[in-house]
C-alpha cells in the first residue's frame, strides 16, 4: 500500500519547529532542515539565508534515494545515517521513521559525535510526531482539507 499523503497541521508544524530550532542550539550546528522524502521543506533553522534550501532539499531527497537504490542492491533495508565531510562544512543526514529526512548542517565549531548525539533524541521526538500525526489522518471520520475540492473546482481554477 502507497504511504498516504502527509497533511501538516499547526500544531505538529510548530513541535517539529521547536526540535529544529533546539537541534540548532544543541548540536552548535549552522543550520538544521527537514525534508519529506519527496524533497519538500518542511521547516528549517538556523543560517538559512544564505542557503538556496529549496535546491538543497530537493538534492538531499535525491542522495537518499540514490543510497536507497544502493542499499537495495546490497540487500540492505536502507541506510538510515549518511555524513559528508567538507573543507568547512559538513553535512549528516538521517532518515526519520522512514517519512522524513533530517539534514544537520555543521562545521568546526561542532563535531560529528555531538551532532550524532542530539540527532538520536530529536529523531526519537521527530518520529512520536510523524507517529502521532499519521494516526491522526488515519483515524476513521477524519477529513482531508481537501476532501471537498472537486475536479469541476480545480477546472475552474486553471480557466480562469
Amino acid at each position: 500500500m502507497a504511504d498516504p499523503q502527509m497533511v501538516m497541521y499547526e500544531e505538529e508544524f510548530n513541535q517539529i519547529q521547536t526540535i529544529v530550532d533546539r537541534l540548532v542550539r544543541e548540536a552548535n550546528s549552522r543550520t538544521v532542515f527537514i525534508v519529506d522524502k519527496n524533497g519538500q521543506l518542511i521547516a528549517a533553522a538556523g543560517e538559512t539565508e544564505h542557503i538556496d534550501t529549496t535546491s538543497l532539499a530537493s538534492l538531499t531527497a535525491g542522495n537518499v534515494a540514490a543510497t536507497g537504490g544502493m542499499a537495495k542492491l546490497l540487500k540492505e533495508q536502507e541506510f538510515a545515517t549518511q555524513f559528508h565531510e567538507g573543507e568547512k562544512a559538513n553535512i549528516h543526514i538521517q532518515l526519520v521513521g522512514n517519512r522524513v529526512i533530517l539534514v544537520v548542517i555543521f562545521d568546526a565549531r561542532s563535531s560529528l559525535g555531538l551532532v550524532r548525539l542530539r540527532v538520536k533524541k530529536a529523531t526519537e521526538d521527530l518520529n512520536r510526531i510523524f507517529t502521532a500525526l499519521l494516526t491522526k489522518v488515519q483515524e476513521p471520520g477524519f477529513d482531508s482539507p481537501f476532501a471537498e475540492i472537486t475536479d469541476e473546482d480545480i477546472d475552474n481554477l486553471f480557466n480562469d
